[in-house]
C-alpha cells in the first residue's frame, strides 16, 4: 500500500475534521433557527419590488428592514411559535405577505402540536378572508374568492401538516430514546441484582467457611497462645457476614430498604382493611434474623395475603412465623372458598414460584397447595446467626 505525501493526508484530515465541525454545528437549535429566518427573509426579499407597487408604499429600504425584522420573529419560533404567528398575521394585513404565514404555521404544529397547528389555520384563514374582503387586497393574491382560497388555503393547511407530522417524529424519537435509557437503565439494576446474588453466594460462603475453620482451629489450639486469636478471627468473619448481608438486602436493587418482619403488621393491616381478617404470631427470636432472611419472610407472607385476597376473598389467613432447632419455619394458611370469586382474579401465575426462588436462595425448602380443606404453605430456612 502506498504512502499518500504528508500535504495531503493534512488536508484529508483538515476536510474532515471540518465536516465533523460543520456538522455539528448545523445541528444546533439557534443556527438552524437563524437559517430558517434567513430563508424566510429570502423568499420575501423577491417581492421587495411589489411591495411598493401594489401591496404598500414601502420602499426598497425600508421594505427589506421591515421584512428583516419580520423574519428575526422566526428566532423565537421554539419557544414562543405564537409570536411569530402574530407578526405573520401583520404582515397578511399590511403587506399582503404570505411567505412568513407559512414559516409560523409550521413552527405552530411542529412545536406545539395539531391541536395549536389546527387553530392557527382556522385563524390564519379566517383573517386572511377578512382581508380579502376590504379594499386593496392585491389582484395577485387572488383576484376571486376562488382564487384566493386556492392560494391561502393550501398555503396554510400545508404548512401546518408538515409540522404536526415534524412534532410527531420528534416524540417518537423522545420515547424512543426515553425507552433506550429506561432499558439501560434496567439493564444496570439487573446487573446490579446479579451481582450482589453472586456477592452474597460466594464471598458469603467464603466467609462462612472462615469462621468454621477459625472455630475449628480454635478448638484445635485451647488453651494454647492462639486460642483467643482464632476465637476473635472466627467472630470477625461472622461480624463480615452479616454486615455483607445487611448491606445487600438493605440496599435493594433501587437503593431503597427491602422490608422485613418489622413490616408484616402493617401488610396484615392492609388486608384487613380490604375485608381479608389475618392471625398472625411471630416468634421474638425471629427478629434477629439476618436482613436477608427477614426479607424472605416478608416476601412469602406478602405474596400469600395477596394470593388469599384473590382467590380466597374474605377468609381468615393464618400466618406463622417461628424459629426452632436452628431453622425458621414461615406457615400461612386460608380456607378454601366453597365457591370461586364472581371474576377471575388477575394474575400472571409466577408468584408461587417467586416465592419459593426466594426460599431456595437462602437455602431453604418451600411447598405450597391445597390440604385438608386449606390452602398451605411452608416454608422452612436455616436460621443462621441471630444477631
Amino acid at each position: 500500500m502506498l504512502d499518500l505525501p504528508a500535504a495531503p493526508q493534512a488536508i484529508r484530515q483538515a476536510t474532515a475534521a471540518g465536516r465533523r465541525l460543520a456538522g455539528g454545528w448545523a445541528r444546533a437549535p439557534r443556527v438552524q433557527d437563524a437559517l430558517t429566518a434567513l430563508s424566510c427573509l429570502a423568499l420575501m426579499s423577491l417581492d421587495i419590488p411589489g411591495l411598493a407597487e401594489a401591496d404598500n408604499s414601502l420602499n426598497g429600504p425600508l421594505a427589506a428592514l421591515v421584512l428583516t425584522l419580520g423574519a428575526a420573529s422566526l428566532l423565537v419560533r421554539r419557544g414562543a411559535p405564537w409570536v411569530t404567528y402574530a407578526v405573520a398575521l401583520v404582515f397578511v394585513g399590511w403587506l399582503h405577505e404570505l411567505t412568513l404565514a407559512q414559516f409560523a404555521l409550521y413552527s405552530l404544529g411542529r412545536y406545539r402540536g395539531r391541536l395549536a397547528g389546527t387553530f392557527g389555520v382556522l385563524g390564519y384563514v379566517a383573517f386572511a378572508y377578512v382581508m380579502f374582503t376590504l379594499p386593496g387586497w392585491p389582484v395577485h393574491r387572488g383576484d376571486s374568492l376562488s382564487s384566493f382560497l386556492s392560494l391561502v388555503v393550501p398555503i396554510g393547511v400545508l404548512a401546518a401538516g408538515v409540522g404536526v407530522a415534524a412534532n410527531r417524529q420528534d416524540l417518537v424519537r423522545a420515547l424512543q430514546a426515553q425507552r433506550a435509557e429506561t432499558d439501560a437503565l434496567h439493564a444496570v439494576q439487573q446487573e446490579r441484582s446479579r451481582i450482589a446474588r453472586d456477592v452474597h453466594d460466594f464471598v458469603g460462603r467464603e466467609l462462612t467457611l472462615l469462621s468454621v475453620r477459625s472455630q475449628v482451629l480454635a478448638r484445635r489450639a485451647a488453651g494454647g497462645a492462639f486460642a483467643d486469636g482464632f476465637d476473635e478471627l472466627s467472630e470477625a468473619a461472622r461480624s463480615a457476614h452479616r454486615m455483607l448481608n445487611e448491606i445487600i438486602v438493605r440496599r435493594g436493587v433501587d437503593g431503597a430498604p427491602t422490608p422485613g418482619l418489622d413490616a408484616l403488621p402493617e401488610l396484615a393491616e392492609r388486608s384487613e382493611c380490604a375485608g381479608t381478617p389475618v392471625d398472625m404470631l411471630i416468634d421474638a427470636a425471629a427478629y434477629r434474623l439476618s436482613p436477608i432472611r427477614q426479607a424472605a419472610v416478608h416476601r412469602v407472607v406478602q405474596e400469600c395475603l395477596t394470593n388469599a385476597a384473590k382467590h380466597a376473598p374474605g377468609e381468615r389467613v393464618d400466618v406463622r412465623v417461628r424459629v426452632t432447632g436452628g431453622h425458621l419455619h414461615v406457615h400461612v394458611r386460608n380456607a378454601l372458598p366453597a365457591a370461586g370469586p364472581a371474576a377471575a382474579p388477575v394474575s400472571a401465575g409466577t408468584g408461587t414460584a417467586g416465592m419459593a426462588e426466594r426460599v431456595h436462595t437462602v437455602g431453604g425448602d418451600f411447598s405450597a397447595g391445597p390440604c385438608g380443606g386449606l390452602y398451605a404453605v411452608l416454608a422452612t430456612l436455616p436460621a443462621g446467626d441471630l444477631a
